[in-house]
C-alpha cells in the first residue's frame, strides 16, 4: 500500500504497557477509580462515552495504561476489563486504529489490493467514514467500522431488502453498546453513494 498524508507503513498496533487493577467504580461517564495491586486508588480516564451498562460492575479485573503526560489531568486510562467469558476493550479509538493497522498489514482479504487508505473521509455534510480505500485505477471502498456487525445487517435490511452493503466482519471483540440509530444513519449513506 502507498504511503498517503493519512497513512505509514503498518507495523502492527502497539499498545501500552497494561497495568492490572480492580474496578472500584465507574462515574461522571468519563472516570473511573482503579485499585491498583500496591493498593492504591487511581483515577483513570474512560475512553467510552456509552453507558457500558454490562461492562462496569465493581470487582472486576481492568488494564489500565499509564500516560506521563504534563497536559493531562488524568494519568491512566482504561483500556479493557475482563468479562466472565472474554476481555472487553473499553477504549473506543482502539477498533479503528487496530482494523486500519490489519488493512494496511493486509490481514483483511477482502480489503487487499488497493494502493491507499485515508482515515475519517468526509462523505457529507455531516458525515464521516471511518476509512476510505482507493487504487490508482479509480476503484474505491468506503469502510465503516461497527463493533455490533449484526445490527448493521438488520439495519441494512429494514432499509433495503436484499441489499447486500458488502460488510466483512473483523472480529474488535464484544459489543458494549451497539448505536443503533449511528449504524442506521452510515447505512442510508451508503445506499446513497451507490446506484441501488
Amino acid at each position: 500500500m502507498k504511503k498517503t498524508k493519512n497513512s505509514t507503513p503498518s507495523k502492527g498496533l502497539a499498545w501500552p504497557e497494561l497495568i492490572p487493577g480492580i474496578l472500584v467504580k465507574r462515574y461522571k461517564r468519563f472516570m473511573a477509580d482503579v485499585k491498583l495491586a500496591d493498593g492504591e486508588v487511581v483515577t483513570a480516564h474512560c475512553p467510552n462515552s456509552g453507558s457500558m451498562r454490562e461492562c462496569c460492575e465493581p470487582g472486576r479485573p481492568v488494564h489500565l495504561s499509564f500516560h506521563d503526560n504534563p497536559k493531562r489531568k488524568l494519568k491512566y486510562t482504561w483500556e479493557l476489563i475482563e468479562m466472565p467469558t472474554s476481555i472487553v476493550g473499553i477504549n473506543t479509538l482502539i477498533p479503528n486504529r487496530l482494523v486500519a493497522e490489519s488493512i494496511k498489514a493486509g490481514l483483511v482479504s477482502d480489503l487487499n489490493g488497493y494502493d491507499n487508505i485515508v482515515r475519517e473521509v468526509k462523505t457529507s455534510d455531516n458525515t464521516r467514514l471511518d476509512i476510505l480505500l482507493s487504487s490508482e485505477d479509480g476503484n474505491r471502498c468506503y469502510v465503516e467500522i461497527r463493533v455490533g456487525f449484526d445490527g448493521f445487517h438488520q439495519v441494512a435490511d429494514e432499509i433495503h431488502s436484499g441489499f447486500d452493503i458488502g460488510v466483512t466482519p473483523v472480529s474488535c471483540g464484544m459489543n458494549i453498546d451497539i448505536a443503533t440509530e449511528v449504524s442506521r444513519y452510515h447505512a442510508y449513506e451508503f445506499l446513497e453513494m451507490t446506484d441501488v
